[in-house]
């Protein structure tokens, strides 16, 4: 059987994503984890787990009832506003992808995937530039509109950043091109356990970590840190790679990526693993934050492996980050909310929160932002 869909966030009511993802949720982790560390509480013989909720799938049952409600309810509704786009700044993107005076700057390509040009290297986040976030290409979720940037715009990519393998963060025709664009000089920073799936594919310049260890590139530090989530890409590997959050360290700019994740303790955990570093003296938090704040209703199914937007701005809160921006929204319809919900909810959330719409803010598609230059102290 050809499954389209590895992970139960892209189900719609086809017969095929149903019967297919029934079959994963009930498929166990049959195989052995080859990097099983018992001193590691994440690591289990199979596979691995989470720090706070160490399983965060439903059941069968659970996905039959969210798929017979959102049938019932005919959801997710159209959105009523389309997602704001708009045309990138070319000229400014190429001319700033220079190591030598490069300004601290990030441009939304669309649901998880950013440009990030900061302290000499440009870096993608979980670049997915396919039509849709799935193993083929005649179904799964579809894009809602282009990406903000085409591939061939792009400046040469650095860093490329994988949070986890769902296919909506993992794309294999995007990251055999962008390998294919710097002749193999990317270097793809990917999860314990998902080298081998880039091996397969032919690409080679890859570095795999675990939580909390990190890789440096020309003076960059990259931390894979902890998040409340889970991974799949097929039947029968569930959990068998780890998944995680990025905090990246420069000396114009430090900043975080979430990937996807339930809230739990861990953003509170990488505060205080990093806070020695991040003093007022030092320059303080985290510049800019990349929140997920997309693809969590139903909660009652959702709520463990994806945040919500006020849940959003409790990480903003708990990471002591300086601002954040919103991820993870607007592109693919994996869940019940309308595309336009997430603002919505984010502008209350912040609301409640007392926190201003400068300090954790949205982008259009295809919007560069520039990040003011990291204050540091002088010898």
């Amino acid at each position: 059987m050809n499954i389209w869909v590895s992970s139960y966030v892209f189900c719609s009511a086809k017969m095929l994503a149903s019967i297919a993802l029934g079959a994963l949720i009930l498929t166990g982790c049959n195989s052995v984890n080859p990097y099983f560390n018992p001193a590691k509480p994440h690591h289990t013989a199979e596979g691995f787990q989470n720090n706070y909720n160490a399983k965060v799938t439903k059941t069968l049952d659970d996905f039959a009832r969210w798929q017979f409600e959102r049938t019932r309810d005919g959801l997710p509704k159209p959105p009523q506003t389309p997602t704001a786009t708009t045309a990138p700044d070319l000229a400014f993107i190429q001319a700033n992808a220079k190591a030598q005076g490069m300004q601290p700057a990030m441009t939304w390509v669309g649901h998880a995937t950013m440009l990030v040009q900061a302290s000499g290297l440009n870096v993608l986040t979980d670049p997915v530039f396919s039509e849709r976030a799935s193993p083929v290409q005649f179904a799964g979720p579809k894009r809602a509109q282009p990406p903000g940037l085409a591939l061939a715009q792009l400046p040469p990519i650095d860093v490329v950043l994988i949070s986890h393998n769902h296919y909506d963060h993992l794309d294999k025709n995007t990251v055999v091109e962008l390998s294919r664009q710097s002749q193999g000089a990317t270097l793809f920073v990917v999860p314990l356990g998902v080298k081998s799936w880039f091996l397969d594919v032919g690409i080679s310049n890859v570095k795999e970590l675990d939580w909390w260890e990190s890789v440096v590139v020309n003076g960059v530090e990259f931390h894979f840190t902890p998040v409340q989530h889970w991974s799949a890409r097929g039947l029968g590997d569930r959990s068998q790679t780890l998944w995680g959050g990025w905090a990246v360290f420069g000396t114009d700019m430090h900043w975080y990526f979430s990937g996807d994740t339930g809230y739990s303790q861990d953003f509170v955990d990488t505060q205080k693993r990093f806070a020695s570093r991040q003093t007022p003296a030092q320059g303080g938090g985290f510049d800019i934050a990349l929140l997920a704040v997309g693809a969590y209703e139903p909660r009652w199914f959702m709520k463990e492996q994806h945040i919500n937007p006020a849940e959003a701005v409790q990480i903003h809160q708990d990471l002591k980050a300086k601002r954040s921006v919103g991820v993870h929204w607007g592109t693919f319809a994996l869940t019940d909310e309308p595309l336009d919900q997430p603002p919505k909810d984010l502008a209350a959330a912040r609301q409640a929160a007392n926190i201003t719409d400068d300090d954790f803010f949205l982008m259009a598609i295809g919007q560069t932002r520039r990040i003011d230059t990291r204050f540091t102290p002088q010898p």
